[in-house]
């Protein structure tokens, strides 16, 4: 669509005297198929003609009377729109061959050329279980990988591990006092999380152990070799547990820089914030005010001489300008963050970056429950490996009874399982909240990965019944589709490379999620209106083709996802 829009501006330009670009982004689809295919508004133009946009629209309407473009065949006034209607036989030639040459890379773009995007993303803490509420953050940090290196930037995703801070020294109390090597051994992390959850219940009968906990962190960032020798053990416990879970996922980073990574440079961090005038001591603790900028204060470093969350985050984002001179840092973090991110930019921004504004804070809501939110600290969770292997296990019996003689059952139950956890995640907005119901994440019908993944396995079943997996392009043949569902179908195919951009803009991949379900949608309606394997050979040529570009749309998009596309279901 976009050569579309391109040529359309090009004709537009002269007559309304707006630069291309701008044109371009006002085009817009009109609400019904018999109005056009896309609609140029006049309103813009009222003002700077002196006349109704209705009649600026008649006017240009008879400017373009008997012409046509290369993919449009007429333009139509309707009201204060002018209305273009495309030349289907060549926009639909053009189309198809594109995606057909394109194949894998259809969508793609240099739009980034090359610049680094760092993304902050997934960042468990160290001796919790991988609840379901981290499904979040890894999800849309990951396919935000995806989608900004399909636009042309280099992504550099890192696992900001919540590896250091005061939940060490309340999980060496816990192990001190109540700790069992074997049972450590046995099952490292949900035994670790045991603890913490007696730790806090005896925390609360007993306020000792609180400070307790604090002296046993300032031991840690002290280097005492006691408790740095716990640390590591549960960090190595935990990691061989996250690991298995990514593994599970498909997911890899290129970095796990958790906040441990950076204590070497903490101290750089309090000089420079204390030569700079940009903070001062208060009571013992070192603080930033904000106030001017309508923040709260914020603390860099407690009376006792702990640094906090805050400190570790600002040594990172330096950290990761200077070594990868990113063009954007995104930090896929809860909206109840906000705060946090915005002192950070702003405490950036004093010390003198001029990159500050580039470090860039992707909020999402939090995953809700029927039994209330989950706590980890009152022992609240759902976890993870339990929801997909859940997930897959129903995506298993699903399949036995649809597809009994399927050959490799387990690996099509783990794509469609996977998929049906990603994509129930994926295809909200993330600023909005999501209700975790297993009937909803675990239903395999209605606008799900499972009915965008059964669309592409149908496909693949057309074109092996066909006897040509990959037919040979055809000109000639293109020119049989007519009927408005392939039309429509066509239409859609083309708004691919648009979809990605827009998710990429708005690190949005819900935008993309929807689209998928369109064109699976689209697909779903060509297919029961229009028989593809039809006795007259270039019909069956056309139909054939138009298939095989939805089955390369379907796979693209739903790899920019995260999510298998499988052949058989």
């Amino acid at each position: 669509m976009d050569h579309c829009k391109e040529e359309i501006s090009r004709v537009l330009a002269p007559l309304v005297m707006l630069e291309e670009s701008r044109i371009a982004g006002l085009l817009e689809e009109p609400p019904a198929p018999e109005m056009g295919d896309l609609a140029f508004p006049c309103f813009t133009l009222a003002a700077q003609k002196k006349q109704s946009p209705a009649a600026i629209a008649a006017e240009l309407g008879e400017a373009l009377s008997g012409r046509r473009g290369e993919c449009w065949e007429k333009a139509v006034a309707r009201g204060p729109y002018l209305n273009f209607y495309l030349d289907y036989p060549v926009f639909s030639r053009d189309l198809l061959k594109k995606i057909y040459e394109a194949g894998s890379e259809y969508g793609r773009s240099n739009l980034g050329k090359g610049g680094a995007i760092v993304i902050d993303y997934s960042s468990p803490n160290i001796c919790k279980p991988f609840g379901i509420g981290h499904i979040r953050s890894t999800v849309i940090g990951h396919a935000l990988c995806l989608i900004l290196e399909a636009q042309g930037y280099r992504t550099i995703g890192i696992n900001h591990l919540g590896d250091w801070g005061t939940q060490f020294g309340k999980m060496i109390v816990a192990y001190e006092r109540w700790g069992d090597d074997e049972k450590l051994q046995q099952d490292p992390v949900n035994y670790l999380y045991h603890l913490y959850v007696r730790f806090h219940q005896e925390a609360e009968k007993n306020d000792a152990f609180e400070e307790e906990a604090r002296a046993w962190f300032k031991r840690l960032e002290d280097g005492e070799e006691e408790a740095v020798n716990y640390w590591q053990l549960f960090r190595r416990l935990s990691l061989e547990n996250y690991d298995q879970i990514y593994d599970l996922l498909g997911l890899k980073f290129d970095y796990y820089h958790g906040e441990s990574h950076y204590n070497d440079m903490l101290d750089d961090v309090i000089r420079m914030v204390q030569e700079k005038g940009v903070a001062v001591e208060s009571e013992g603790a070192l603080i930033v005010d904000l106030e001017k900028y309508g923040l709260p204060p914020a603390m860099l470093r407690k009376k006792d001489g702990a640094t906090l969350y805050l400190t570790r985050d600002l040594a990172a984002a330096q950290y990761r300008h200077r070594t990868f001179n990113f063009v954007k840092a995104l930090y896929v973090v809860g909206a109840e963050q906000k705060l946090h991110f915005q002192q950070m930019v702003k405490i950036l921004e004093q010390l003198g970056f001029s990159w500050a504004q580039d470090c860039i804070h992707i909020p999402f809501g939090l995953i809700r429950f029927k039994e209330g939110r989950m706590s980890t600290r009152e022992g609240k969770m759902i976890l993870l490996e339990e929801v997909l292997q859940k997930a897959i296990n129903l995506a298993r019996e699903i399949i036995e009874e649809k597809n009994p003689g399927l050959a490799d059952k387990e690996s099509a139950a783990r794509m469609v399982g996977l998929g049906a956890v990603r994509f129930g995640d994926l295809s909200n907005d993330r600023v909005k909240d999501v209700e975790f119901d297993w009937d909803k994440v675990l239903d395999f019908s209605g606008e799900t990965a499972a009915y965008i993944q059964y669309a592409h396995a149908r496909i693949c079943s057309i074109l092996r019944r066909s006897g040509s997996a990959d037919p040979a392009w055809s000109d000639e043949a293109i020119a049989a589709l007519g009927r408005e569902e392939e039309k429509a179908l066509v239409k859609t195919l083309a708004a691919y490379p648009e979809k990605i951009e827009a998710s990429a803009a708005s690190y949005r991949p819900s935008i993309l999620a929807r689209y998928l379900v369109d064109v699976a949608r689209d697909f779903n309606r060509f297919y029961h209106e229009c028989p593809v394997l039809v006795d007259d050979p270039e019909l069956r040529r056309a139909r054939l083709l138009l298939i095989l570009a939805v089955r390369q749309v379907l796979k693209n998009g739903l790899g920019l996802l995260g999510i298998a596309a499988p052949e058989e279901m």
